[in-house]
């Protein structure tokens, strides 16, 4: 039962590609297999969610460039414990960039399984990322944390000037897919 909402919002989503749809399969069977894989102590690997935010035309997303890491990324971390993923993305986006006024897509937008390099006691591990999608209102300033050296507003065609990893470019391509809807309905 601990992973029932999360089992839901997995059967809903529908993968794009074959690297997401193995992705899925994986997850499903990483959610079932593991009834602590909401918590950050189940030291193979956990389930951690993601704000890929963006304004609402959805020409331009927020990257945080991430101090420990190193890179420029979409917010997100753990669950802590969580079941509600898509309430630890939302906590992750505001925490990480000070926004508030944030509206989230409550369907998944996409997963990924990434692997982390072992840091001090903590072990090499997989991340189990399940990402949503967030709108957020250009003028509110950010907030950076002590996660972040910097916070941008970037525009989506460039995103591959701060990260060209393939799970930031498949998330942009389904982005400028619903950018090019948005600016279809204008016409």
């Amino acid at each position: 039962m601990h992973c029932q909402q999360l089992r839901v919002l997995l059967n809903d989503y529908f993968p794009e590609n074959n690297t997401e749809m193995e992705f899925k399969n994986q997850i499903l069977q990483f959610v079932e297999n593991e009834p602590d894989c909401f918590k950050r102590a189940l030291l193979k690997g956990h389930i951690t969610g993601s704000a890929f935010i963006v304004n609402s035309e959805y020409s331009k997303t927020v990257l945080v460039h991430h101090a420990k890491i190193g890179k420029w990324l979409q917010p997100g971390g753990h669950a802590d414990g969580e079941t509600d993923i898509a309430k630890v993305a939302l906590k992750e986006a505001e925490e990480e960039t000070g926004l508030v006024n944030l509206k989230i897509i409550p369907k998944i937008f996409d997963i990924d399984i990434h692997t982390i390099s072992a840091r001090k006691e903590v072990p090499e591990h997989l991340h189990y990322d399940i990402r949503f999608l967030i709108i957020a209102d250009e003028a509110e300033p950010f907030q950076i944390s002590h996660e972040s050296t910097d916070i941008q507003w970037i525009m989506v065609n460039e995103i591959e000037k701060y990260n060209s990893e393939e799970s930031i470019l498949r998330m942009v391509k389904k982005i400028m897919l619903r950018q090019a809807k948005v600016i279809e309905t204008m016409l």
